[in-house]
């Protein structure tokens, strides 16, 4: 990470949350739950040994929690149908609640009532990128899980995969998220898969056009084509989202951005956007990896400090599916 960047984000964590994030710490669980990292690790490296995905479902989980309301374990919730983000449009289909429970009842087993499951996600998330060859960071500790759900919220303020430059700025500038971040966060589309769905629109009639996305490469939409064929029965179909390492966390994903081989239309927005700052973003983490992962660090940790709840706001869930 850069000087300049740390002070940066230093000053924006000042800035944005003020006392209340002083709260919190990388020795949060010191005391209370001294084995959290060990335990965490054990499940995730257990499900990662049968599920590729399992880090890759994590993190979504952890970015789409913290965009809406902070990084709350709202996402989580079991609620009411006009209130659960689960069913939101962003968060359809969207997996590894299994994985959560499974880590928030070994923690249960040892350390009852300690570990929320708003820490669960951004620890769990440092750990599905390690075992994925990527880099590691000092995660921080103490945030509290929200009572309440916001449906309305994940409709408005979560980037779906169709979205335009242009609409995903101000998506990462309202949450005090900068190009570089936005550019560094989607490289974790280096891991894990995508439905049809996400992007088939790109594959026939992209924008009403009749014709495919011309920003599709012409081998890579011929696979993509075979994969998810027009008319056909696609909805439980996937497809890798970097088609060079898969299951690797490495910036394979900004090289395939500029082969025009990225797989969402969000994707390759951040190459193909005319005259866009991104592209130089991508063009540097290509030519870098070290670079990519400095900056993935810094905007990881900047990410999980949006907004928590701590001290005696929220709760400590026992069952991150419901309020206590």
């Amino acid at each position: 990470m850069s000087f300049l960047r740390f002070v940066g984000a230093i000053l924006f964590l000042v800035a944005i949350f003020g006392a209340s994030n002083a709260q919190l710490s990388a020795t949060f669980y010191d005391t209370t739950c001294p084995n959290v990292t060990s335990i965490v690790r054990g499940v995730m490296d257990q499900r990662q040994r049968t599920d590729a995905r399992a880090g890759a479902k994590i993190i979504r989980l952890h970015f789409h929690d913290c965009f809406v309301n902070g990084c709350d374990g709202s996402i989580l919730l079991d609620t009411d149908g006009t209130q659960t983000e689960k069913d939101a449009p962003a968060n359809v289909g969207a997996g590894g609640f299994d994985i959560v429970d499974d880590i928030k009842t070994a923690l249960e087993n040892v350390c009852p009532g300690v570990v929320s499951c708003a820490d669960i996600l951004a620890l769990a998330s440092e750990i599905g990128v390690v075992l994925a060859k990527g880099p590691s960071w000092q995660v921080l500790f103490g945030r509290k899980d929200s009572l309440t759900a916001n449906r309305s919220g994940a409709n408005s303020d979560i980037p779906s995969p169709f979205e335009t430059l242009a609409v995903m700025i101000p998506q990462f500038t309202n949450k005090g998220m900068d190009l570089t971040d936005l550019v560094a966060l989607s490289g974790a589309h280096t891991f894990g898969r995508a439905r049809c769905g996400t992007f088939e629109q790109r594959l026939f009639n992209f924008n009403g056009s009749g014709n495919p996305d011309l920003t599709v490469d012409a081998t890579f939409l011929q696979t993509l084509q075979g994969i998810c064929p027009q008319g056909g029965n696609n909805g439980n179909t996937f497809t890798n989202l970097d088609i060079s390492t898969p299951n690797d966390f490495d910036n394979d994903y900004f090289t395939n951005l500029q082969s025009n081989q990225g797989l969402l239309q969000t994707d390759q927005e951040l190459f193909s956007t005319s005259g866009s700052a991104t592209i130089a973003i991508v063009n540097r983490y290509a030519g870098n990896q070290t670079q990519f992962f400095d900056d993935f660090v810094s905007s990881m940790i900047k990410l999980g400090n949006i907004s928590p709840l701590t001290g005696t706001n929220g709760q400590i869930r026992t069952d991150c599916k419901r309020v206590n």
